[in-house]
Formats: C-alpha cells, sequence, structure tokens
C-alpha cells in the first residue's frame, strides 16, 4: 500500500498536463486556412451543399478568365456548380449568373465562407485588406 499512495498524485498531475495543453485557436485557424488553401490550389475546396450542416472537402474549384474578370466555377457533379465572380471592391466574390445572391462572410485569417442558396463553400481569399 506505500507503494500505491506515493504515486497517487501522479494521475491527478497527468490530468493539469493535459489541460495546459489546450489548443490555441489562432494556430488552429491559421492551419486551417493554409489547408483550404493548399486544397483549392489543388482544385478542392470545402463545401457544404444543399443545406448540410458539416463541410467536406469533396468540390472542385476552377477559375475562369472572362471578359467581366476571373470567375470561379465551385460544386460538385452530383449537385451542380455555380459561378463566382471575383469583385475589384473588396467584396469578395458575387454571384456571377445572377440567380441567387452570394453572401460572403471572413471566417478566419485568408478564409472566407461563400452562401448561395442553401450551398455553402469556403474559399481562401486576402482577408488581411491588402497584406
Amino acid at each position: 500500500m506505500a507503494g500505491w499512495k506515493g504515486a497517487a498524485w501522479i494521475a491527478p498531475m497527468l490530468l493539469l498536463a493535459g489541460c495546459e495543453q489546450a489548443p490555441d485557436n489562432q494556430t488552429l485557424a491559421e492551419a486551417e486556412a493554409r489547408g483550404a488553401q493548399a486544397a483549392a490550389a489543388n482544385g478542392r475546396i470545402d463545401c457544404a451543399l444543399e443545406g448540410a450542416k458539416l463541410f467536406d472537402r469533396d468540390c472542385s474549384l476552377q477559375e475562369i478568365s472572362g471578359p467581366e474578370g476571373t470567375v470561379l466555377l465551385v460544386g460538385r457533379d452530383n449537385v451542380g456548380y455555380r459561378r463566382l465572380l471575383i469583385t475589384k471592391d473588396g467584396r469578395g466574390v458575387i454571384a456571377a449568373d445572377g440567380a441567387e445572391e452570394a453572401k460572403v462572410a471572413i471566417v478566419g485569417d485568408g478564409l472566407i465562407e461563400v452562401t448561395v442558396g442553401p450551398d455553402r463553400y469556403r474559399l481562401p481569399a486576402n482577408t488581411g485588406g491588402g497584406k
């Protein structure tokens, strides 16, 4: 029993040590933004289509240059695609087809979430005001 009493303090100390290792939210946000940028460079982005609650990295992203500017083609084969025009006035993107309005929100450093109807897309973006 003497050995057990001497070691009884180890479990609480391990629990406390685990609590001190809480993840840094800024570090996590930066890692998520880097992951999103790398995925977008490979033509993949996170999306939640048709009202889905969770995001999956299973949508494609393609840039197309046109007379009106750069258009992003985002979506998935079995659901469909949306065209988003990159704006030059700081709004980020707008719906290029005009069917439904695109709503843009900054969700992290270098990451925006675009909602069009029931579909949401996470896209890399310059969110630092020209950094």
